[in-house]
């Protein structure tokens, strides 16, 4: 990277234009030599040339930059490769990147930026499609090193761990080794506090190919702290013989294998792990939080807070996934059970995603250009887009409706959008707001922030007589909405508490509140240990809605968690409907069921099914979704129905005849009379011949089409007369 991105020292003012030539092409070249540079290697070059000076019989920038390509060349021979930065930071600012194209930005040297043009103009020089920090470069390795690189800047496979692997060397040019880029590589192989990996989205054009991609680039923090500061490395490489350097013309020239800087790097970060930043260290959060500033919602919750109170404090809070409003919201609810709160940090890689940055909102309107303002995020959190990149300027009506959404059904709601990864400004009203915008321009305002933060995940854990697992889950953000997930969340709590005043259980319950989607991630690649424990789960959504139960089984819908939960919805809820995976409602269910995975996790949720125009219900992701459509009662229902399902897989079990022969039932006081009750004569001699240990309570209930506690009650009595044992299943 060029010091124009490294803020840590100060570039050198390019002198003024000198009688005579500061250097020449011969004192270049040997300047190369005495550093180090030979035939064959692979260098990766970056320059400040202005801080050389002039250069003799170089009048113009292009004759300065054939000159440097030469003497480059020269250097290295023709078995040699060089590579230069082609950087454009084009996803960081949202724009295409055309590999072939787009150029390349170096700074304020703008003869520096003759060269990188000139270089990677050059016939057969290869360009890395990296949209944010590309490379050029041409020699035998140039395809080897560039081409098909993976979506890093920094990462596994990127530019600089290939040229790590080839033993290449790093080359500067009238700057110090401290604003190679290389640094920043070494920085994200081991993790330095005060950077982390960062998503950015757009588009790349190669030809006549567009292609839409996300890229990964590790950021720094943006408190001061967190500058870079490649100093202390310099002056190590120099003073230990790891870096050699040379005077020419007005400034200096150095060199380092790149293996070596790596190593020196690693053990400078190893003594102080804020050593390549500005500092002084600290927590990165904290800093952060100075930066930005915290925002804070009291909340207040009665001790035993019942399911509604629960929803009555916290659903108007902007519970964003990563928020402070969510973080405080989980706050509250772990005073109400004993919870503990996993942190995952802004950058944590979890599987093949990235968590985010917090996000938040500190004041956005849009009003008309005489200052009538016509909505604001103050009046609702879902005015402005979760996520939004902040934004302050007169727009025309034209672009303000790029950027401006509506519902697709509900003409007065406001609909709920975010953007998490796909950075973008965006503001959101009722369509009957946007059909009255009239005006030519309008003026909109969005102060929002980003930084560096944790993802909070709340767990209460009831330990079982095994450590075989039930897992509960429930998603705790989506600003100001009800049903989507907070009615799944409460009903969670609520569950868990009739579960602890249990004497004892058979299976070990988790409860697990997640930010959606990413939550659930987090905490799976975080708890890998746990899955092969996970007997299965039900995911807890869309509770408090005035329509039937909707079950939803697992990927396969044949384990015994699919058959128990739906022998006992079948009995409890005769007006819902069961569904196969991914045909009810798509959510964290999905994260488990995955590949990799496969905990079987069902879903329960009041939904209207995928064929209705209504589906999931007619307030999804709006700002209708309130208290206006939830009730007491309905969550009361849910909770009844999810811990009956529950207790119908903790008492199953599989029952293994201890008798042969038909059982002489009037011996045990077992007997049925055919005459007076022929069905229940007929169901106990139906369980009595289904127990032979290959099938469990379940089963034998599913397979008679009887509930589970009736069979349930039989074999209990067969049980006690010693006729059957009961093993686990």
């Amino acid at each position: 990277m060029t010091t124009s991105q490294h803020p840590g020292r100060v570039p050198p003012a390019p002198p003024a234009a000198p009688a005579g030539a500061d250097y020449t092409r011969a004192e270049l070249l040997a300047g190369l030599r005495d550093i180090g540079i030979v035939a064959g290697d692979v260098i990766f070059v970056h320059a400040c040339v202005d801080a050389l000076g002039s250069a003799a019989s170089c009048r113009t920038p292009g004759q300065l930059s054939a000159m440097l390509n030469d003497v480059l060349r020269e250097a290295v021979g023709s078995e040699g490769t060089i590579l230069v930065p082609a950087y454009t930071f084009s996803f960081c600012r949202r724009e295409l990147f055309d590999i072939r194209e787009t150029p390349a930005e170096a700074g304020p040297w703008s003869t520096f930026g003759d060269f990188l043009e000139y270089f990677r103009k050059l016939p057969g020089a290869v360009r890395s499609r990296d949209p944010i920090h590309s490379v050029a470069g041409s020699g035998p390795l140039a395809e080897r090193l560039l081409r098909d690189v993976p979506n890093t800047c920094f990462g596994a496979g990127s530019v600089h761990d290939r040229l790590l692997a080839v033993g290449g060397k790093i080359c500067t040019l009238g700057v110090g080794l401290n604003e190679a880029s290389f640094r920043h590589f070494v920085e994200e192989k081991v993790g330095v506090p005060f950077r982390f990996r960062k998503l950015f989205t757009g588009r790349i054009k190669d030809g006549d190919q567009v292609r839409k991609t996300g890229w990964v680039y590790n950021v720094r923090i943006l408190a001061p702290n967190g500058d870079p500061d490649g100093f202390a490395v310099e002056k190590r490489a120099l003073s230990e013989g790891t870096g050699r350097a040379a005077r020419v013309g007005r400034g200096e020239i150095m060199a380092a294998p790149a293996r070596e800087l790596h190593d020196l790097i690693l053990s400078e970060i190893a003594r102080d792990a804020w050593g390549t930043a500005r500092g002084p260290a600290g927590d990165p959060v904290a800093m952060e939080e100075a930066r930005v500033g915290r925002q804070r919602f009291p909340i207040t919750l009665p001790e035993q807070a019942t399911m509604m109170q629960m929803v009555e404090a916290l659903w108007k809070l902007p519970r964003h996934i990563v928020s402070d409003a969510y973080d405080d919201a989980l706050a509250a609810l772990a005073t109400q059970l004993p919870m503990q709160v996993h942190e995952y940090p802004t950058g944590t890689e979890c599987w093949s995603w990235i968590v985010p940055e917090k996000w938040a909102c500190h004041e956005a309107w849009l009003e008309t250009l005489d200052g009538r303002r016509l909505f604001s995020y103050a009046d609702h959190p879902l005015h402005v887009v979760s996520y939004s990149l902040p934004f302050e300027g007169v727009v025309s009506r034209e672009t303000l409706f790029e950027h401006l959404h509506v519902h697709p059904q509900l003409d007065r709601a406001v609909p709920f959008i975010f953007k998490y990864y796909e950075r973008e400004w965006g503001l959101c009203c009722s369509r009957e707001m946007k059909d009255s915008l009239t005006d030519d321009a309008y003026r909109v305002v969005i102060r929002t922030s980003f930084s560096y933060a944790t993802l909070k995940v709340g767990e209460v854990v009831l330990p079982g007589e095994t450590d075989e697992t039930v897992v509960l889950c429930a998603h705790l953000c989506h600003p100001a909405m009800v049903n989507d997930d907070l009615s799944g969340v409460v009903v969670g709590m609520q569950l868990m508490r009739d579960l602890m005043r249990r004497p004892s259980r058979r299976y070990t319950y988790r409860f697990v509140i997640v930010p959606e989607t990413i939550g659930t991630v987090a905490y799976l690649s975080h708890h890998e240990d746990l899955l092969p424990k996970m007997k299965g789960g039900l995911f807890l959504e869309m509770l408090g809605l005035p329509y039937p139960h909707a079950l939803q089984l697992s990927f396969t819908g044949e384990t015994e968690a699919d058959q128990c939960f739906r022998l006992a919805f079948s009995r409890q809820e005769p007006a819902g409907w069961v569904g196969p995976f991914g045909r009810v409602i798509g959510n964290d269910e999905r994260q488990y069921n995955s590949p990799g995975v496969r905990v079987p996790m069902l879903e329960i949720a009041r939904v209207l099914p995928q064929t209705s125009a209504n589906h999931p219900y007619p307030e999804y992701h709006s700002s209708f979704d309130n208290l206006t459509v939830t009730s007491a009662a309905r969550l009361e229902e849910s909770r009844a129905l999810a811990l009956r399902m529950l207790d119908t897989l903790e008492h199953n079990r599989v029952p293994v005849n201890r008798f042969k022969g038909e059982v002489f039932c009037s011996r045990y006081g077992i007997f049925i009379d055919a005459y007076t009750n022929p069905e229940g004569n007929r169901a106990l001699f139906d369980i009595l011949y289904l127990v032979d240990g290959t099938r469990s309570i379940a089963r034998i209930a599913e397979q008679l089409g009887i509930s589970f506690e009736a069979a349930k009650e039989t074999i209990d009595v067969l049980a006690a007369n010693g006729l059957v044992e009961l093993r686990a299943t």
